[in-house]
């Protein structure tokens, strides 16, 4: 990771300690305050993640975009999605970071942008498979924690985050809705991105994704008991937005310090076109 005090990017190389050591002039202005949001496939949760942050003045970090940028090197690399532990020697060797900068924020590995091709229907098929990985897990979750350590005032977004990446978040949303309103929302980002699949056929891979990922022996997909559950199903992202908002404001008052409380520009999109992988 970078030297947080000369750029706005957050790297897996760096030691963690000296990183945080580098963060302390900031972490003492500005205290940690760390928001998760978890749920299934199709909820959203990119897409919410990252307007809430904006909206709080926080940076996102997109967990998912990480292991779909690792699923891109597996299938690049023409390796096997089954070797967990091939993968996870690929993500430590990795120097993987986001720059903060731009928004939406941007992924770079090895000082790759990762763009739309994380999102294709290629990476989508295999992504479960390698984020199912107990190894390929444990080396993201470092990842992810060395990047808070730098960057210590996040909207992160997965399956794990509150549960256990983050166990000890400030405020942990859980976001749900239907498989069948899931399927709706993955229907409608595959027309925009040109591609096309049977609406039965996208419902039912979404009913098994949801299954593999509560059963993983590692990073289990899980509503974290102290996690606020909210169904995005009859909701317009802004109207998720300002939930969370409204919410995150309530609970993390003394650490967001005196802001506007309520919406910056109306936001238009679709829920679940982030393409939550994680």
């Amino acid at each position: 990771m970078g030297d947080p005090s000369s750029d706005a990017t957050g790297s897996t190389r760096s030691d963690p300690v000296q990183t945080a050591r580098q963060s302390q002039g900031q972490s003492r202005r500005r205290p940690r305050v760390i928001v998760t949001i978890d749920g299934p496939a199709g909820t959203g949760k990119s897409t919410v993640a990252h307007l809430l942050a904006k909206r709080l003045e926080l940076e996102f970090l997109d967990t998912g975009a990480m292991y779909r940028a690792v699923t891109l090197l597996v299938l690049e690399r023409g390796l096997n999605a089954s070797d967990g532990g091939r993968i996870a020697e690929v993500v430590r060797d990795a120097d993987i970071r986001f720059d903060f900068n731009p928004d939406p924020p941007q992924l770079l590995v090895n000082g790759r942008r990762m763009r739309d091709e994380i999102r294709s229907a290629a990476v989508t098929a295999v992504v479960s498979i390698v984020a199912g990985h107990a190894d390929v897990r444990h080396a993201m979750v470092q990842a992810q924690r060395a990047i808070a350590l730098a960057h210590d005032r996040l909207v992160t977004e997965g399956r794990d985050q509150g549960s256990y990446v983050f166990p000890d978040a400030d405020v942990k949303f859980y976001l749900d809705a239907s498989s069948h309103i899931r399927a709706h929302r993955r229907l409608d980002q595959m027309k925009k991105q040109g591609e096309f699949e049977e609406f039965d056929a996208i419902r039912l891979a979404i009913e098994e994704r949801d299954r593999n990922d509560r059963s993983r022996p590692f990073g289990a997909l899980v509503e974290p008991h102290d996690a606020i559950h909210v169904d995005t199903g009859p909701l317009e992202v802004h109207e998720v937005v300002d939930r969370l908002e409204r919410l995150t404001r309530e609970r993390a008052a003394s650490l967001l310090g005196v802001g506007d409380a309520g919406g910056g520009d109306f936001e238009r999109g679709d829920l679940g076109v982030g393409g939550d992988s994680a």
